[in-house]
């Protein structure tokens, strides 16, 4: 985030994360925002366990 920060200013960074706990302070420094992603949404965006036209297997401990 530090290098994407320092060579495009003008981007606006998210820090999106899973669970609960507190943010990075390191990285919430580089942050325009910072958001939860609730675990259900987290496991719906997840690609299937055999990517379609290939032969790309999602990790099992995934």
């Amino acid at each position: 985030m530090n290098l994407v920060r320092k060579h495009h200013p003008d981007k606006i960074l998210g820090l999106v994360m899973p669970g609960e706990g507190h943010p990075s302070k390191e990285l919430m420094k580089y942050a325009n925002f910072v958001k939860r992603i609730r675990e259900g949404v987290l496991r719906n965006s997840q690609l299937p366990d055999l990517i379609p036209g290939t032969n790309i297997k999602k990790p099992i401990d995934w």
